[in-house]
């Protein structure tokens, strides 16, 4: 994710949207967002950025990189109330909860490392140095490994969930966007900004293929609709969301979105993809036929750029750097309206 800064007033809307590529609103947006306001928590740590979320849904255990706090935050959505703020983690920028291992993982960029800690206590369980400005997270359930994306570096380091141990650097030929693991095919897809997904065997760590993303202007955020082999795919410098087939490798569709977008969430239940943007624009589209038909688009909030979705109640989470009345930072909760 890009560090853009938070501005202090909306008076700094019109200069954070300057400094975005692209148009600030979609072209097409479906309407109004398809979301209902329903909660609202006050964060710690200071009206600074956030960047990624991970859901432990059957515990109800939020977790939040709250990068310019250099904090992870852990929320219990059930109860609306903060557990624990865990510092010391400059620099934040990738979060995600192993609810098996009952860990939690996050990208402490401000070091170039890779944290463990345990999900019950919070306490520290490991350090493991990855590559320049490690961001995004996956893990292989398969082969117990941690895979960190390192934007800078062009590379992947794979680590080992339980020890730490490094096991290996996959090197992709360019800065690279996130990664997802594909149970499906058993192979992990990385974004490569030069145009591409790039498609690595988890067990031999070689790129065994790479599916162009044609009108993609650098590939970045990814999210994976497992049983149809579908990848949404956010396009950074021209405010793009690709629909690609990874059978078939065509792109089924190209959709307008905010400027910039970074994080998408797929809700395979409700066949529904949101595309959260560095500009505050939310938008959200619906798989309907085989194809990805807007459903609505509107400018949640500056810092709305990341968010977390339940699957069991379809209610979507975003943390906002001013988010109370007070203008401290919240985490703002939403249930779906319409179908």
């Amino acid at each position: 994710m890009k560090s853009i800064r938070v501005l202090p007033t909306l008076a700094g809307i019109a200069v954070l949207v300057a400094a975005c590529s692209g148009p600030q609103a979609p072209t097409q947006t479906g309407g109004e967002l398809p979301l209902r306001k329903v909660g609202e928590v006050a964060l710690t740590g200071g009206a600074v950025r956030f960047d990624y979320t991970s859901l432990d849904a059957a515990r109800g255990l939020l977790f939040l990189a709250h990068m310019g706090a250099g904090q992870v935050i852990e929320v219990d959505i059930g109860s609306h109330t903060v557990v624990r703020t865990i510092p010391d983690t400059p620099d934040v920028h990738g979060v995600l909860v192993v609810p098996d291992k009952h860990r939690v993982y996050a990208t402490v960029t401000g070091r170039n490392q890779l944290i463990a800690l345990d999900e019950d206590t919070g306490a520290m369980l490991f350090t493991a140095p990855t590559g320049t400005y490690p961001d995004g997270l996956a893990y292989d359930p398969i082969r117990n490994g941690v895979w960190t994306t390192n934007e800078q570096a062009g590379t992947e380091t794979v680590i080992d969930a339980d020890t730490g141990n490094g096991r290996a650097t996959v090197p992709l030929g360019g800065a690279v966007g996130n990664v997802v693991y594909d149970s499906a095919a058993d192979r992990m897809v990385v974004a490569v900004h030069t145009g591409a997904l790039a498609i690595i065997a988890p067990d031999t760590f070689t790129v065994t293929d790479r599916i162009a993303t044609p009108g993609c202007d650098s590939p970045h955020g990814l999210a994976l609709d497992v049983p149809d082999r579908v990848m949404f795919v956010g396009c950074e410098n021209n405010a793009t969301l690709l629909t690609v087939d990874l059978g078939t490798r065509a792109v089924l569709d190209s959709s307008s979105v905010g400027a910039t977008p970074d994080v998408l969430v797929y809700d395979q239940g409700a066949q529904r993809i949101y595309v959260a943007a560095e500009s505050g624009w939310v938008s959200i589209f619906d798989r309907r036929d085989g194809h990805t038909t807007a459903a609505g688009a509107k400018h949640l909030a500056d810092g709305a750029h990341t968010l977390a979705l339940d699957p069991a109640s379809h209610h979507s989470y975003f943390p906002i750097p001013q988010g109370t009345s007070d203008g401290g930072p919240a985490l703002w909760e939403f249930e779906p309206t319409g179908s």
